[in-house]
């Protein structure tokens, strides 16, 4: 094995422009082919090597490796039969993972002869990460591993022989819907047609399908040497998959720490296939992101954000970018950056917390600026990593948008996004001022647009997807004669949310519309009662305030249900038992809710 270097630069020539701009070139020589390797970033920092899939090349990491280079030793390389590496003579046989691995060690040993890499494989790139972790010629030369929708052909092996040796009803599920997922596989198998497809009408239009299926965003990726990659390809599935699924290895045990990022959407994978993986990996972080199959293309930000921490943390003498943590949902939110309105008490404060504990970095957004302050104290200290305080009336769009861009220009794109902020306004309507109704109207429904409009345009802007959570209430489908201009408040938001949730689907940006119902937060407190004097203002929001401390529903739970929404993806959520009653009567029984509305409340 030998590395050679195009030019006379010691570190390899500069590519031009193209995916990976300002990327160092070099080729290296294994096994009769050569490989072309691509580096970025100081070659004295950890190196952080990307393994592509099928059917792409290289260039499918740009956007990753792009942003991993400020702070490591970036290398990717063709594998070989893809992109600017060569194709070995005879194709049958020249794809074997035994083969591949020792391409591995020869662009290991070019680029970081003295120190192990961090592994980063996404497809058959993680089969093949997952072959290299596993066999004992490489150890040492791996300090971790990253896989990402790939999984061991011997583990693999393994789920199909317990499934079919020791079946169940759950078991025989799994494997026939991992089967019909595989369908690709029994394809790539048949001789001459797969090269035919790709290099004829399918290579012309798999760029458009990718755009179309997975939301891809197009311009130069794909490469144009796509066609034969895909077609040279086939082999990695036939000189392998079919001999390790029969004979999976017993020892394919992981020598270095494993990251698995598993896409839950992905059309190729079933999340079940990584049961059990801890038995194999016993060093095994688990990640999950609501995405198709290509994150590295639609999801590079927390990619990189995932790798930076993962990476950080398993290499001596490197300050970690973040702690890893440990609460539920940490897999899935994880470095993520969350933004919640009215942050400074209640509902806004519970979710907050509730979201750092699962490792997110929060911005605690309230017009009280020493409850904000406390919040994203306190934030830091139930596990987000990074929290911060933002003062800001919701109500004021110009104030928004300045909230807006600093957020984008100091702390990145919101990937979860809570319109929290709200005031509590009860009264008859012929009682109820134009002033209370601008006032309620401007921070319930206005302040949510404008969260909605500012965050989500950003969010859409990304191309990455994300979450928007509005908190409307069960006063949004049950009429009340008390509370006229807080219920269409929150009706409007209900009905906001549902039509921002068919806009923004087709962007992979969720929306949820939770409806709480009686929770003992301050908001009874601060209310305003129109149609009385002081005196009875007062009066009244102590009454208000004692019969919502008698029902005792705590804002933690509540801030649970927004959480899990988010990972569920769920549509409206009604809370308290209350609530849920109301909606089901709203759906099925309206004439019920009409009656009660008639109702006159106690004063």
């Amino acid at each position: 094995m030998s590395a050679k270097t195009d030019g006379t630069a010691p570190g390899g020539t500069p590519m031009g422009g193209g995916l990976l701009h300002g990327a160092r070139e070099r080729r290296v020589a294994t096994g009769g082919i050569e490989l072309c390797v691509a580096e970025l970033g100081d070659a004295t920092r950890p190196t952080v090597m990307l393994l592509h899939g099928y059917p792409d090349s290289k260039e499918v990491w740009s956007q990753v490796a792009h942003r991993l280079e400020d702070r490591f030793h970036v290398v990717l390389y063709d594998v070989r039969g893809c992109g600017r590496s060569t194709a070995p003579q005879p194709l049958r046989g020249g794809f074997t993972l035994e083969k591949l691995t020792d391409d591995f060690l020869a662009v290991a040993d070019a680029v970081s002869p003295d120190e192990p890499v961090h592994l980063v494989g996404h497809d058959w790139g993680s089969v093949q990460g997952w072959e290299f972790t596993t066999v004992r010629r490489t150890e040492g030369r791996i300090a971790s591993f990253t896989s990402i929708s790939g999984p061991s052909l011997d583990h693999f092996g393994h789920w199909i022989k317990k499934r079919m040796s020791r079946p169940t009803p759950r078991r025989a599920a799994q494997l026939l819907g991992q089967g019909a997922k595989s369908w690709y596989v029994y394809a790539l198998h048949t001789p001459v047609l797969p090269e035919l497809a790709w290099r004829g009408p399918l290579g012309k239009r798999w760029p458009r399908l990718l755009e179309l299926t997975e939301k891809v965003p197009g311009g130069s990726y794909p490469t144009a040497s796509l066609p034969q990659d895909a077609a040279h390809g086939a082999w990695l599935y036939r000189d392998n998959v079919r001999a390790r699924l029969r004979r999976p290895r017993t020892d394919c045990y992981a020598h270095a720490p494993v990251q698995l990022i598993t896409p839950t959407q992905d059309a190729f994978l079933s999340e079940h296939l990584y049961d059990e993986l801890e038995l194999w990996a016993p060093r095994l972080t688990r990640r999950t992101l609501p995405a198709k199959h290509w994150v590295p293309r639609t999801r590079p930000d927390q990619l990189a954000g995932w790798i930076t921490e993962f990476v950080s943390g398993n290499e001596p003498g490197l300050p970690a970018r973040e702690p890893t943590a440990t609460g539920r949902y940490a897999d899935r939110f994880a470095g993520q950056l969350v933004l919640v309105t009215g942050a400074g008490s209640g509902i806004g404060r519970a979710t907050a917390f509730s979201f750092a504990e699962a490792g997110a970095r929060v911005i605690a957004v309230d017009r009280d600026a020493d409850s904000a302050a406390r919040t994203a104290e306190l934030a830091r200290l139930v596990g987000a990593p990074q929290a911060w305080a933002e003062t800001v009336d919701v109500a004021d769009e110009q104030a928004m948008e300045k909230l807006a861009e600093k957020v984008a220009a100091e702390y990145g794109t919101v990937d979860v996004l809570v319109n929290n902020a709200g005031i509590g306004m009860a009264g008859a309507f012929l009682e109820t001022t134009t002033e209370d109704w601008k006032r309620t109207l401007d921070v319930n429904l206005w302040g949510v647009i404008h969260g909605c409009r500012l965050f989500g345009r950003q969010m859409a802007e990304r191309g990455q997807g994300g979450h928007i959570v509005n908190t409307a209430s069960a006063a949004a489908y049950q009429p009340s004669r008390a509370l006229p201009a807080y219920s269409t408040s929150k009706a409007a938001v209900l009905m906001l949310s549902e039509c921002l949730r068919a806009e923004l689907a087709g962007q992979g940006i969720g929306v949820t519309a939770v409806c709480p119902g009686f929770v003992n937060t301050n908001i009874a407190g601060t209310a305003h009662f129109a149609g009385v004097d002081e005196v009875e203002q007062q009066r009244r929001r102590r009454r208000t305030s004692r019969l919502y401390g008698i029902r005792n529903y705590p804002p933690e739970k509540v801030a649970e249900a927004i959480v899990r929404a988010v990972v569920r993806n769920q549509a409206v959520v009604p809370v308290t038992p209350e609530a849920r009653g109301m909606r089901l009567m709203s759906r099925f029984a309206p004439r019920v809710l009409r009656g009660i509305a008639r109702i006159q409340p106690p004063t």
